[in-house]
């Protein structure tokens, strides 16, 4: 079985997002996919806002952590380093487009829009079948020693 990025890269991160680490969490786990990033997830009925339709903080949780990820595999790349710069949230607007079903495995899928030396500009989705449920754009930044989650992964 294929590792995702945070398996691979931060085995110990207990992000509730993402960290493998986190028994309680999301444990969301993305897969570069050309241009792209992408991730499965199967939501239980707990992370429902109402039957049938889910959270709109998980759904933002969901793209950020996702979105993030992608980031730190962009700038891994293009700095040419074999492990990717921890990067944090600098900010991020979602878009619930659609009530996002709990009654499928969703995709999220993420792309590099914009890049500087440490600030990457990511566009991310969150898609039900073939249809767009929700949308984000965020700005995640690499940390330098000193911030609190330099040392993170």
């Amino acid at each position: 079985m294929e590792k995702g990025l945070q398996d691979t890269y931060a085995p110990h991160n207990a992000c509730f997002g993402c960290g493998p680490a986190n028994e309680r969490g999301l444990r969301i786990k993305s897969f570069p996919r050309g241009d792209e990033v992408v991730a499965e997830f199967t939501p239980e009925q707990y992370h429902e806002a109402f039957p049938g339709v889910l959270n709109g903080g998980i759904i933002g949780t969901l793209l950020d952590c996702h979105c993030n990820w992608t980031a730190a595999w962009h700038l891994m790349n293009r700095l040419g380093t074999d492990t990717p710069p921890c990067t944090v949230t600098m900010e991020y607007a979602i878009k619930l487009r659609r009530p996002t079903p709990t009654d499928q495995t969703l995709r999220l899928v993420a792309r590099v829009i914009e890049s500087t030396d440490d600030v990457v500009t990511v566009e991310g989705e969150l898609l039900a079948g073939d249809k767009v449920c929700d949308r984000c754009i965020g700005k995640f930044m690499a940390v330098k020693e000193g911030h609190p989650a330099y040392h993170r992964w």
